[in-house]
């Protein structure tokens, strides 16, 4: 497909904001484009080092934090690189969409960004808490490959531009977080465990159906080239691929009725696992259902029916934590209720309603993770999260009271914090659309906000000031997990300060995505294929194509073969 043809399909490029720079950016940056691979490449390096040198504690961790620090220093380079457009990386040097094609746009940038942050602060806790406890027991050896891991899958899937790349992110997490959540080989780990893995087993099963119909159906996986090839398949078997793709998303995103698994799972794990988990592993849900409604099924969206499974999350979530007597369990159901805000966002169909769902997203993982950080340091201080055991912390540990109390605030959408503004953002998205669901999504939004300062507030007072029912052994925490939790809710706090710039940034990505055109050129530029050696071989066959059919040249009738829906010859 050429340039002109792709234009007449994606109007958007001739929007200000991306004319430019879906001629200047993409494949043009070879070079620093493979910085694409490092976030994916080096925890999975990190990983066999680790392993390698696993009777040598101190040395997986340096080595650990140190892959983590340098991914993360990528990361920024990639968010400013985005700002040109979309970042484009032909894996091999094979041309999409033969290959597979990493991408960066402002979307996967922002989370690879995010998550990365907390990815290494709750690495950095967990060191600090793993040398004070000096348990010889502990696992430390698969520890932290399966970490690295980890963070490679979350790489892997917010930077794919291949819906198989991205199954095969989501199988990373599945093996890694599967070992990190039955660390210790407890009863209930071992069993909740069994659970998440089953579950995710069949979500991963349900994308792969998918993904199967997708390719029987356009002769491709690569997202940029289904962006122009799903629109042309029968609406019926456009439905049932998008039905599909949502419901297998759903179950990764903790979306209600698909969400029962999760608060049974995370608060049996470690705390750093459960931080990490509940920060990072249903956003990745989450940017799956973005990327592929947006880019491969404009206008044609289920909005109804995701706007109202949004509002059941909310408030079946919220009732939950509401009625928990465990921190943990309680933050598991908060965890539940405030995927819905964002789906929310997602069933709008607007740039607005989009911008605030990305935002939303970014303060969510921030300080979900924080908060679980902390709850690590009351459990650790109290000896337990049972809120009936738990009380008059504040007198042993202030300062954990305050570290609660920040994101606690922050989660329930009081000014001026990020959450206020993510919740404001979706408001005013739906009162601008002004259809009946959206008064609903307003009002659900509303007691949601509300009974989630009920829940943090109550859990706050029952650890923190109530007399408890027997002596605690007041623990005192090492420094350093106080400190790694405290420089994440300092994060919380600075992406309050610098809203603004947050809220322009996050509507210039949905913008973008609305756009669709820089993706797509950006991935398919000119002759609709990226750069690379099939490109070369694909040039050479048609040069040679072109000279048996000149006049007076010897024809020969070639063998029957398949149309190869634009894949490698």
């Amino acid at each position: 497909m050429n340039q002109i043809n792709i234009l007449s399909i994606f109007p958007g490029l001739g929007n200000p904001l991306f004319a430019a720079e879906s001629q200047i950016h993409g494949h043009a940056t070879l070079g620093w484009n493979i910085l694409l691979a490092l976030p994916i490449v080096l925890p999975l390096l990190g990983a066999g080092l680790s392993l390698a040198f696993a009777s040598v504690r101190r040395l997986q961790g340096i080595i650990s934090a140190t892959v983590l620090a340098i991914s993360l220093g990528v990361a920024v380079a990639l968010l400013v690189m985005s700002l040109d457009g979309p970042v484009v990386l032909d894996i091999g040097s094979w041309a999409a969409p033969v290959g597979i094609v990493l991408v960066a746009d402002r979307l996967s940038a922002i989370m690879l960004l995010t998550s990365l942050t907390v990815t290494l602060l709750v690495l950095l806790y967990s060191l600090v808490q793993g040398a004070a406890d000096g348990d010889e027991a502990a696992p430390i050896a698969v520890y932290h490959p399966a970490f690295l891991i980890l963070s490679a899958g979350v790489s892997n899937a917010f930077l794919s531009g291949d819906l198989f790349n991205i199954y095969v992110g989501f199988e990373m997490l599945l093996m890694a977080s599967f070992v990190l959540i039955t660390l210790g080989g407890t009863r209930d780990r071992i069993r909740s465990g069994t659970v998440y893995v089953v579950v995710s087993l069949l979500s991963s099963f349900l994308f792969l159906i998918a993904i199967s119909l997708v390719y029987a159906a356009t002769g491709t996986v690569n997202l940029a080239q289904l962006a122009f090839r799903l629109p042309e398949i029968d609406s019926g078997v456009r439905l049932a691929i998008q039905a599909l793709l949502l419901v297998g998303f759903g179950v990764k995103a903790a979306i209600f009725p698909l969400s029962a698994w999760l608060p049974d799972s995370y608060p049996t794990a470690p705390a750093p696992v459960t931080a990490v988990f509940a920060g990072l592993l249903t956003k990745v849900g989450v940017y799956a259902i973005i990327r592929t409604q947006v880019l491969l099924f404009p206008g044609d969206r289920l909005d109804l029916i995701v706007g109202v499974f949004a509002i059941l999350t909310m408030i079946m979530g919220i009732l939950g934590a509401v009625a928990q007597h465990d921190i943990k369990r309680l933050l598991s159901f908060t965890l539940v209720s405030h995927i819905g805000y964002m789906i929310w966002g997602i069933s709008l169909s607007q740039v607005n309603g989009l911008g605030a769902t990305i935002y939303y997203a970014i303060h969510h993982i921030s300080v979900q993770t924080a908060l679980f950080l902390v709850v690590g340091l009351i459990e650790r201080h109290g000896g337990t999260t049972s809120l009936t055991k738990l009380g008059a912390l504040v007198r042993t540990a202030p300062l954990i009271a305050v570290l609660y109390l920040v994101p606690a605030l922050n989660l329930a959408g009081i000014p001026p914090f990020s959450g206020f503004f993510g919740k404001v953002g979706l408001i005013q998205s739906s009162a601008d659309r002004g259809l009946w669901i959206d008064w609903v999504l307003i009002g659900a939004g509303i007691v949601t906000s509300l009974l989630t300062l009920y829940a943090v507030m109550r859990a706050w007072n029952m650890a923190f000031w109530q007399t408890p029912p027997e002596e605690l052994p007041a623990k005192q925490n090492p420094r350093g997990m106080t400190a790694a939790a405290g420089t994440l809710v300092g994060v919380t706090i600075l992406l309050s300060i610098f809203a603004g710039p947050l809220n322009l940034y996050t509507r210039n990505a949905a913008l973008e995505l609305e756009a669709r055109a820089p993706y797509v050129v950006s991935v398919l530029p000119d002759d609709g294929r990226g750069s690379g050696i099939s490109r070369d071989v694909t040039k050479r066959e048609s040069e040679k194509d072109a000279q048996n059919n000149a006049p007076g040249a010897k024809q020969n009738l070639p063998a029957a073969k398949p149309d190869d829906g634009g894949r490698a010859k």
